[in-house]
């Protein structure tokens, strides 16, 4: 079973952006200021639905996505993330390594990410908690 975990919202204007999904019910469960070069990056929770609120790199790097404001990524949750990569049969091409990894760790959890053809990002990740 697979399902969305999350979304991810970059922002040149966190207080704001942080007051307004406070604003319409979402409670703020993580602050990280200084989070890989980011300002803050945070979980605001609604329910069982997150919103992952950061800031943008102070060097941009990696992939465009990282250039604009508004959602950066959109996440799935798989229960192995290995067998995903084995019976999707991705092209290994449009994964976004990490270290040369298509799987790597960030936070205590395992993910990995591909870029869709019309540039999404999407992340894919077993563990299911933030």
């Amino acid at each position: 079973m697979s399902f969305v975990h999350h979304i991810c919202i970059q922002t040149n204007d966190y207080e704001k952006s942080l007051a307004f999904y406070q604003q319409i019910g979402f409670t703020l469960v993580e602050e990280t200021p200084n989070f890989h070069g980011r300002s803050y990056n945070s979980w605001l929770q609604l329910e069982n639905f997150f919103i992952e609120l950061q800031t943008g790199k102070n060097v941009l790097a990696t992939h465009d996505n990282k250039n604009y404001t508004g959602i950066a990524h959109f996440c799935l949750w798989v229960p192995s993330l290995e067998q995903f990569i084995q019976e999707t049969h991705l092209p290994e091409e449009i994964f976004l390594k990490k270290n040369d990894e298509i799987i790597y760790h960030v936070a205590g959890g395992a993910l990995c990410k591909v870029t869709a053809p019309e540039g999404t990002i999407v992340e894919f990740r077993s563990k299911m908690t933030i």
